[in-house]
């Protein structure tokens, strides 16, 4: 009991496009050696993306069911105990127009502060993880959310290039993605990324963890491109009750997953590479290490 005594809890929270998290993770430092693991994960799915892409501003009803979601994540974040927290807000809260009086919002009700972040700022904090501590060895992280995807090289723990790009699967399904903005996202790929040799693509996403799941890929084993791509032709031929009741698919998973999937597919091609590695991380993953950074 005197060594649980020296578990500390912490708890990050990413407010994205389709939905919004909070991670409470368990800190524990032993030998001098520090340890984290996962404790709890809660998912809501507030769709903010729809309203900010298309209509410029988050609903009433949406800010409504954020300030409740943020009401829920303070008592859990208290019953939890947990030490410090830090929340951020990604590519719908930068795209709203009352973004900043939403989170102004949130401090004033609830004591909750927020943090609208840059897409450079999320695709660098994406990869921050001691796994990714390999001297001599490059990696290129795709990050596929619901307004935006994040492509980051990082080498010996430096960014090497990043970019973010207003491309994203919630965007796709309302048709907010124009051939400009691709063209943008091609070329950057043919310059920055292709013919890059040695490399470990790292893909990260919720749609693409889901991907893996389905594919039947074993744990802990690349992801073959060939395999993706049969995944998500499989999908394609199911209907929307077939996706939700056969597959489990949650409601808001199974109108983005076949997008964000291409998304993928796409910057793979591009990149001519075979295979990928998945492991479960996320921002609010990254926002942790950024916690235990300040330590």
């Amino acid at each position: 009991m005197k060594e649980f005594s020296n578990v500390k809890k912490y708890a990050t929270i990413d407010i994205g496009s389709n939905a919004i998290r909070l991670l409470i993770s368990n800190i524990y430092i032993h030998n001098s050696e520090l340890f984290t693991t996962k404790n709890s994960l809660v998912r809501v799915p507030i769709r903010l993306g729809e309203d900010a892409f298309k209509k410029g501003k988050i609903s009433k009803k949406n800010i409504s069911r954020l300030l409740d979601s943020m009401i829920s994540f303070k008592l859990l974040m208290k019953v939890h105990n947990v030490d410090k927290y830090l929340a951020y807000a990604t590519s719908a809260l930068r795209s709203s127009s009352n973004g900043e009086r939403i989170i102004d919002l949130i401090e004033q009700k609830v004591n909750i502060k927020i943090q609208i972040i840059s897409g450079e700022k999320e695709a660098v904090l994406i990869t921050n993880n001691p796994a990714f501590l390999i001297k001599n060895k490059t990696f290129c992280f795709i990050d596929v959310g619901g307004g935006s995807t994040e492509l980051t090289l990082i080498k010996n723990n430096e960014v090497l290039i990043s970019k973010s790009f207003e491309i994203g699967g919630v965007r796709l399904i309302n048709n907010l993605v124009n051939k400009s903005t691709w063209k943008k996202f091609e070329n950057w790929i043919e310059n920055n990324l292709s013919n890059k040799k040695n490399i470990e693509v790292i893909a990260l996403g919720g749609n693409i963890n889901k991907i893996f799941k389905l594919s039947g890929n074993k744990l802990g084993k690349p992801l073959t491109v060939q395999l993706i791509d049969s995944t998500i032709s499989d999908l394609e031929k199911m209907s929307f009750f077939d996706k939700m009741i056969t597959l489990k698919l949650n409601p808001d998973r199974v109108d983005v997953i076949i997008p964000a999937g291409k998304i993928y597919q796409f910057v793979l091609n591009k990149m001519d590479v075979n295979e990928i590695s998945v492991p479960k991380i996320g921002l609010a993953d990254g926002m942790v290490y950024e916690l235990i950074n300040e330590l």
